[in-house]
């Protein structure tokens, strides 16, 4: 996916005409920005104008991201950040303010998943997906919150989960981890409205990711297709998600077209949660 400027989200405005959703000259930090809905946060929010920090714990994939942003024309940075260590967090951000002499964006993206039951989850299971999904979030607000608030702005999206308000099976540990994002993200947006930070959570069902491709060749060699088909059913839309189709929602949301929304969670999920009753 290469996309090259910002005609692609123009909208409509009585009165006004064409409008779009920019974000020229700002400076935005995409955790898991290497692959996955990460990945197509970071190229939509460069297309939108955005100068990205495309960081990943695989420096190789943020690299090849950030490369091909540039090549399309726009502005991208990789890193290499592994979000469970808060020195290496605060290390980085810092750097990258010092730099950019901003954040204005920041989209925790990083995250790790995990199938198991509150049985069969190991506590070694349990405490990777802490560190990652929760810790990883916490250490990221953590870092960017006071450099937002010297400046007396900014925006942070957190990629929350239906597993964060819906039962799932076989999904403790990773629900555990996405209903603390949930709840993070409430928290930050009323301790800093005042302070001009934003705060919202995304919450995708299942979307068609690498992973997605990974897990089912893995678990269940010959009968991909299958059962690619039977996850991609469990959204009464009939399909997986698209990650760009989250990267869209994620734009709005961190546009200064969205003002108005912080503490809240938006769910992108083709019917699941609504409608599988």
């Amino acid at each position: 996916m290469h996309l090259q400027n910002e005609v692609l989200f123009l909208y409509w405005r009585p009165k006004q005409g064409f409008m779009g959703f920019s974000l020229k000259d700002k400076v935005a930090l995409v955790t898991g920005g290497g692959s996955g809905i990460g990945e197509s946060i970071s190229r939509v929010f460069a297309a939108a104008g955005a100068h990205v920090f495309v960081l990943d714990i695989r420096v190789d994939e943020a690299t090849r991201v950030a490369a091909e942003i540039q090549a399309s024309g726009n502005s991208a940075t990789p890193h290499a950040l592994n979000v469970a260590d808060q020195e290496e967090v605060i290390r980085v951000f810092s750097e990258i303010a010092d730099h950019a002499g901003r954040i204005d964006i920041l989209v925790n993206s990083a995250g790790v998943a995990h199938i198991g039951t509150v049985e069969t989850t190991t506590e070694t299971d349990f405490d990777r997906i802490f560190q990652v999904n929760v810790k990883g979030v916490y250490n990221s607000m953590h870092a960017a919150v006071p450099q937002m608030k010297k400046q007396g702005k900014g925006v942070i999206l957190n990629l929350a989960s239906v597993a964060s308000t819906v039962g799932i099976p076989d999904r403790f540990a990773y629900s555990m981890s996405k209903g603390a994002v949930l709840t993070m993200t409430f928290s930050v947006a009323r301790d800093y409205v005042q302070d001009g930070i934003r705060c919202n959570c995304i919450a995708p069902a299942r979307v068609h990711t690498p992973f997605v491709d990974g897990f089912l060749a893995n678990n269940y060699p010959g009968r991909e297709q299958e059962m690619f088909d039977r996850l991609s059913r469990t959204q009464p839309i009939g399909r997986m998600g698209q990650p760009v189709e989250m990267a869209w929602l994620a734009l709005y949301l961190c546009s200064d077209e969205a003002a108005f929304i912080t503490g809240s969670n938006f769910p992108i999920d083709g019917g699941f949660t609504t409608l599988n009753n």
